[in-house]
């Protein structure tokens, strides 16, 4: 973080105060944006392996009913 030095601008000391402040202020957003970036990203990459996941899950359940035996549904004649 540059702190320029404001005296020589002629601004007053408790301006420069506020000003180092709002600069301290805005080097706390910008890592908390940060950080919630990579949250974010680390979510997205979660929820495509799930996606990824879930597919495989069905398409593994259709070939399971393509291949099962449909009279083994049907009741036993002595019920």
């Amino acid at each position: 973080m540059v702190v320029l030095s404001v005296k020589r601008f002629g601004i007053p000391a408790m301006d420069e105060d506020r000003l180092i402040d709002i600069e301290t202020k805005m080097a706390h957003q910008e890592q908390l944006l940060s950080e919630l970036n990579d949250a974010l990203t680390d979510q997205q990459a979660q929820i495509s392996r799930l996606e990824s996941l879930c597919q495989s899950l069905i398409d593994r359940l259709k070939s399971l009913g393509e291949h099962a035996d449909p009279s083994g549904d049907e009741r036993p004649p002595h019920y």
